[in-house]
């Protein structure tokens, strides 16, 4: 997947190698398949500008990682192509932290 990093794969965009998400740079229609690299994943429902989806499966407690920083953690499991939002992405912006995960 490092071809498309920092840039827009069918409108979704993977910002950093790091990142376990990419970000929508369009509206996406529920069902619509996208490719990004050699993964290919399908939105569960129709997403906005903006939204996050699971590049890879992301376990229970992982952190999810977008900017090449951890934006918070999993609250369940959450499989590729799934919207990664409130109902399953526990906040990490209360403790703010560094990319080494250090307090800042």
């Amino acid at each position: 997947m490092s071809d498309q990093i920092g840039m827009a794969a069918g409108g979704l965009l993977h910002l950093h190698p790091g990142d376990n998400v990419v970000v929508a740079i369009r509206p996406i229609a529920g069902g619509e398949e996208i490719e990004v690299g050699d993964t290919r994943l399908v939105a569960p429902r129709d997403l906005g500008l903006g939204h996050k989806l699971a590049l890879t499966a992301i376990a229970e407690g992982e952190d999810v990682t977008k900017y090449g920083a951890p934006i918070g953690r999993a609250s369940r499991d959450i499989a590729p192509g799934e919207h990664v939002h409130l109902h399953n992405l526990a906040s990490r912006y209360t403790v703010i932290e560094d990319i080494e995960g250090t307090n800042a």
